[in-house]
């Protein structure tokens, strides 16, 4: 299965967008269309990429848009740009979501005793390729850190891409850990300071900012895809959310490919990018 994206708009702007498209060239949604899993026998999951490791345009799937495209958040009528907390440039990996899935605000996770925060659950893929944004790769889940993020769930899940030569060596956190030395603790320093220089206090963590490993991570993704479900069939209340897709066959929100190709051609036309504000570069420097 393959997916291939269609820019519009201006990169860099207000109003620049990547919408997708599967194997057949019927634009998707990449919240409802894309499948979870890319070999359930493997627990291989799909992963679309919003952030590239490096950058920090803040892309995110836009969950409350017809058939959610990625933009750029905006904050104060501004478009954001995360902030390089030293010694982090940008990302530290290929940040991103696995589709059909769903932190539900209603549930109040027995673990971290808060509700979760209406988005599919992030992940961050530590493979050493850096990937493209909108690119959908197939990962394994290696472990999750809870972050509790304004009082909100949210788990980031910690993923290989199963294309990446090491691949093979990383099936559980503690893999992670004799591996790649330092890149754990360089994750939690990240989430828990990437909003400060914002004004914010330092993000929290459940478990003591400890990771847990593949089986747990495994359940938490799945028990969000359960979530999903009952969100894309209509058995909770959607609020905000933009749940029209073109492949979920029997949900009540499928969209006919006309429907679905009149709002894309809606949309401004791909225009060369604009430039990128200095304020983007700038570096903070934290004393913790």
């Amino acid at each position: 299965m393959s997916f291939t994206i269609e820019e519009k708009g201006k990169p860099n702007t207000l109003d620049y967008r990547v919408y997708f498209k599967n194997s057949d060239g019927k634009y998707i949604s990449p919240f409802h269309d894309i499948p979870l899993y890319a070999d359930e026998a493997k627990n291989i999951f799909h992963a679309v990429v919003e952030v590239p490791r490096w950058t920090n345009a803040k892309m995110e799937i836009a969950t409350k848009d017809p058939l959610n495209p990625l933009k750029q958040d905006v904050k104060k009528g501004n478009l954001r740009y995360v902030c390089n907390v030293f010694p982090h440039k940008g990302y530290i990996w290929n940040y991103g979501a696995i589709p059909q899935t769903w932190e539900d605000p209603g549930h109040k996770d027995e673990d971290t005793g808060c509700c979760g925060d209406n988005d599919p659950i992030d992940i961050c893929d530590i493979g050493n390729k850096v990937c493209s944004r909108g690119e959908v790769i197939r990962v394994k889940v290696l472990g999750t850190l809870a972050l509790i993020d304004e009082g909100e769930t949210d788990w980031k899940v910690i993923v290989i891409n199963v294309e990446d030569p090491e691949a093979e060596d990383f099936n559980d956190i503690d893999d992670v850990r004799r591996l790649k030395p330092g890149y754990l603790e360089a994750t939690v320093d990240w989430f828990k300071m990437y909003k400060v220089p914002d004004g914010k206090p330092e993000n929290q963590f459940a478990f003591n900012g400890e990771f847990k490993n593949r089986d747990f991570a495994i359940k938490t993704v799945k028990d969000t895809h359960g979530y999903w479900q009952a969100l894309i069939m209509k058995n909770t209340e959607a609020g905000e959310l933009n749940c029209m897709n073109t492949c979920v066959t029997d949900s009540p929100f499928v969209c006919s490919s006309n429907d679905a190709k009149a709002i894309v051609d809606s949309a401004s036309a791909y225009g060369e990018a604009e430039p990128i504000p200095s304020t983007a570069d700038k570096w903070y420097y934290y004393s913790k």
